[in-house]
Parts: structure tokens; C-alpha cells; sequence
């Protein structure tokens, strides 16, 4: 089993069908890590769904449980802040997302996401921190 660090485009997944939920899914039979910003994040996502109408109030509430019950490690941020904040400078790349590439890069895991322009983003800087994979690329793992 891999352990992997994963954020909340990812998370999000889980409880809101969209495209790559199946594949989202399918790391769940991995160990997962993620900085506990995740939880607002996700909380977040919720909330901009429920105002576009794309997910009612008692659905909205549902889903975060069930966030709150996915097997994944959530890590405090102060022991992150510095690497984030650090490559959140160097790579010109706001701050949040970067807690989950310190995560990654302290505990030394996989970064995964669903996000692929931050995947682009950090293989044209060369990011060596932490190994990113893409979600098709971490959901190819074996388990």
C-alpha cells in the first residue's frame, strides 16, 4: 500500500460525482495524508456548490460528513508553514496549495491531485520536492 498525499481536489470527489470521481475513489485503498486545511477547503467547495444550486443544503451537510469519515490523516499546518510559505515564494504559487507539497515533501510521498494545471505548473519548475502524480497517475498505483 502507498501512502500518498492528496488535497482537496481530490477529496472533493468522494462525496460529489464529476469527472474522476471513479478514479478518486480508487486511491481510497491507499493510506492517505493531507494537511488539515483539507477540511475547510473541502467545506469551501461545498459552499460554492450549494450557491450555484449544483448541491442543496442537506446534501451539502452529508457530504461533509462523510469527508469527516474518509480514512485520511489529517496533519496540523504549523509544522508546514515554513516549507509552504517557502515554496509558495519560490514557485509563485499561492500558499495553500503549496501546505499540501510541504506535506509531501517532509513526509516524503506522493503529491496527488486532480488539479492538473498545478501538476503542469510544478513539473515545467522542475518541483524535485515531492513526487506529483496526477490522479489517473496515482489511481494507476498498485495497491
Amino acid at each position: 500500500m502507498t501512502c500518498l498525499v492528496v488535497d482537496a481536489s481530490v477529496a472533493i470527489k468522494w462525496v460529489y460525482s464529476e469527472d474522476e470521481s471513479d478514479l478518486a475513489a480508487a486511491l481510497l485503498i491507499h493510506e492517505l495524508r493531507a494537511p488539515d486545511l483539507l477540511t475547510s477547503e473541502c467545506a469551501n467547495i461545498l459552499w460554492k456548490k450549494t450557491l450555484r444550486g449544483d448541491l442543496d443544503f442537506d446534501a451539502a451537510l452529508r457530504s461533509t460528513v462523510a469527508l469527516q469519515r474518509a480514512a485520511v490523516t489529517l496533519v496540523p499546518m504549523p509544522r508546514l508553514s515554513l516549507l509552504a510559505l517557502e515554496l509558495a515564494i519560490r514557485l509563485g504559487h499561492p500558499a495553500y496549495d503549496c501546505f499540501y507539497l510541504a506535506l509531501a515533501a517532509l513526509d516524503d510521498h506522493p503529491f496527488a491531485t486532480a488539479d492538473l494545471s498545478l501538476v503542469r505548473k510544478l513539473r515545467a519548475a522542475k518541483f524535485r520536492e515531492a513526487e506529483v502524480m496526477t490522479l489517473a497517475e496515482a489511481a494507476a498505483l498498485p495497491a
